[in-house]
């Protein structure tokens, strides 16, 4: 289904805040259906698009992922703020492909020459503008090339678990993954029968 949208336009944009990423105002005018004209104001926090992978071993049945402090989480009740995540980043300018496989050995320690691009969605679309790019990709233990743990300038603190599929099933259940984008690629790969 494809939808055009003729109707809109932005009358004003304001930005509140510029200190990590874009935290925007933004009025636009709308026609509804029977032909009204209706004005409103809305929020959107502009933070770049993104790229997400979890690799995945098919003899092991086994999973890569990552567990760090995530302050949002903290402060709506999280009680410990850690959540165990597929590995993730910004685009910083790049195609998603070269994002994902970059993010990979800084995260991860995992050295990846092959991605497949399974989906793309916006995450949180009510207030955030960001497209993330999923993938997969198969790994094995001759592709460890370094520790990972996160890029040193970007201060990130993480952890590198490897993790049995169906251990890591259970967990969305038990409620110990709570990581939307993993939820998903964790679903894709139960449904694709990859692990």
């Amino acid at each position: 289904y494809i939808f055009m949208i003729d109707n809109i336009k932005i009358t004003n944009t304001q930005i509140l805040s510029d200190n990590w990423y874009h935290l925007k105002k933004v009025t636009y005018s709308y026609t509804k259906q029977d032909g009204s004209v209706h004005v409103q104001s809305r929020e959107a926090y502009d933070r770049g698009n993104g790229a997400a992978i979890l690799l995945y071993n098919t003899v092991h049945k086994t999973v890569i992922m990552t567990r760090q402090f995530r302050l949002p989480t903290y402060i709506n009740g999280n009680p410990t703020g850690m959540m165990i995540e597929a590995c993730a980043g910004l685009l910083d300018m790049e195609n998603p492909e070269e994002c994902i496989v970059r993010e990979t050995e800084e995260e991860t320690g995992y050295t990846v020459t092959s991605v497949q691009k399974v989906i793309e969605a916006y995450m949180s679309p009510g207030s955030v503008t960001d497209i993330l790019y999923f993938f997969v990709a198969e790994y094995d233990a001759h592709m460890k090339t370094g520790k990972g743990g996160g890029a040193e300038p970007e201060e990130e603190n993480l952890t590198v678990l490897e993790i049995k599929m169906d251990e890591a099933m259970l967990m969305i259940s038990d409620g110990l993954i709570r990581d939307g984008k993993t939820i998903m690629l964790l679903q894709y790969l139960r449904l694709n029968s990859l692990v």
